[in-house]
């Protein structure tokens, strides 16, 4: 008998090579399977971004002129062209007034407070206002220095007050207010440091403001913070 085929002093069979220990043991791995359908959707959506990036760089390119606002405009108030210029944004959609429209705009009311770097839209203007219509009238002053501030406005909120000229008759005329809020329509200063100046007030007191306006018993004060 060969050496190779003796059985061991137990009498087993001794093991076949290769087929011990932790190998022996290992499941069969089935191969990996593919996903086409993952791919695909991956790639679909890298282009997707890169579509999306490219439309927006050339968005940007597309520069439209529009109005912007560069003082503020009280609502009601007629938007004069003074108080625009020409701006260059991108062309977002968003409804912003062409500035070729400008003299248009011009003739038109805010609608709303305006302020300074607002882009004018047309939801923010009005074709028409109750800041001038029925009870309600303009008044034009002219005024010396002392009777307004050297920095009045366009816009701005005064009180009008009635100050009775120095050695009137029975000197029982005292100061008092004629317009609690009247809103400066314009106002230009001249170099004494007087002005003309056009208020809106109530038609009521409107001839009374005139009158005193005449012999320049007249004066405006501004109310900060108020608009």
């Amino acid at each position: 008998m060969r050496t190779s085929e003796k059985t061991s002093q137990d009498g087993r069979a001794p093991a076949r090579p290769g087929l011990s220990g932790p190998a022996a043991r290992k499941l069969p791995v089935p191969p990996r399977e593919r996903k086409p359908a993952l791919a695909a959707l991956a790639v679909l959506l890298i282009l997707g971004g890169a579509l999306a990036t490219t439309l927006l760089v050339m968005r940007s390119g597309d520069r439209v002129s529009a109005v912007q606002i560069t003082q503020q405009v009280g609502a009601g108030q007629l938007i004069p062209q003074s108080a625009m210029r020409e701006v260059q944004i991108a062309d977002t959609g968003v409804d912003y007034v062409p500035w070729r429209f400008k003299e248009q705009v011009a003739t038109t009311y805010a609608a709303v407070t305006l302020l300074p770097g607002t882009l004018l839209t047309q939801r923010m203007t009005a074709t028409t206002t109750d800041q001038v219509g029925p009870g309600r009238a303009k008044v034009g002053l002219s005024l010396k220095a002392g009777q307004m501030p050297t920095d009045l406005k366009w816009s701005d909120i005064v009180q009008v007050i009635y100050v009775p000229a120095a050695g009137r008759g029975s000197g029982s005329a005292q100061q008092k207010v004629l317009a609690t809020a009247a809103r400066v329509e314009s106002a230009s200063s001249g170099r004494s440091g007087g002005g003309l100046v056009t208020i809106v007030v109530d038609t009521s007191i409107a001839p009374v403001i005139a009158q005193y306006a005449s012999s320049g018993e007249i004066a405006l004060v501004t109310l900060p913070g108020v608009k």
